[in-house]
């Protein structure tokens, strides 16, 4: 792609007004809920897109997280520390980006950054649901063995939170059975 291709492209995306081209070969989009970095290589035949995601002290919890869905999850683009942040990033060489991919990876860039911290939390949870049932099955208990526990756990305090209603209760045991009951037999 031309550099005239990519800004139209962009434009197209977001608009003439969202799009501020900062010198040659680097365009900057400003919306109402984040700030694209698109930038060509001094030579032009690289083009990378950037969007910050969370700050590195709101990642720390989840880097393994975020790792594992560059191996899994983000296909065209990728999870990236820089300078204290983690960005979602797109790198193509420019040559042979159409605008097609340019602007399927974009849209990717905008879900990972609407998603924030809340796709690897929900893999964390995921991760230890699975090491409560390893645990379990490696103490010969079923999934309703497993399940009474929990719900003694919460019976007794143990866990949820300090002053949770009986409805709050009620409904966090759901989620449980129904992640426990989802991966029960996975593993």
């Amino acid at each position: 792609m031309t550099p005239e291709e990519i800004a139209g492209t962009l434009t197209e995306l977001f608009g003439t007004s969202a799009v501020g081209a900062l010198a040659p070969g680097e365009w900057q989009i400003d919306t109402s809920n984040f700030r694209l970095l698109v930038l060509l290589s001094e030579d032009n035949t690289w083009l990378r897109v950037l969007l910050p995601i969370v700050s590195i002290q709101e990642a720390q919890p989840f880097l393994e997280q975020f790792l594992e869905a560059n191996f899994d999850d983000t296909q065209e683009v990728r999870y990236a520390l820089y300078e204290g942040v983690i960005w979602g990033v797109f790198q193509h060489n420019s040559g042979t980006l159409v605008s097609a991919d340019l602007s399927n990876a974009i849209n990717r860039l905008v879900s990972l950054h609407q998603a924030g911290l809340d796709n690897v939390f929900n893999r964390l949870i995921e991760s230890r649901i699975r090491q409560i049932i390893q645990a379990a099955k490696q103490q010969g208990q079923s999934l309703q063995a497993t399940m009474q526990s929990l719900e003694r756990f919460y019976a007794e305090g143990m866990m949820g939170e300090i002053n949770q209603t009986s409805q709050g209760r009620e409904e966090a045991l759901t989620a449980w059975r129904r992640q426990l009951e989802r991966l029960w037999n996975e593993g």
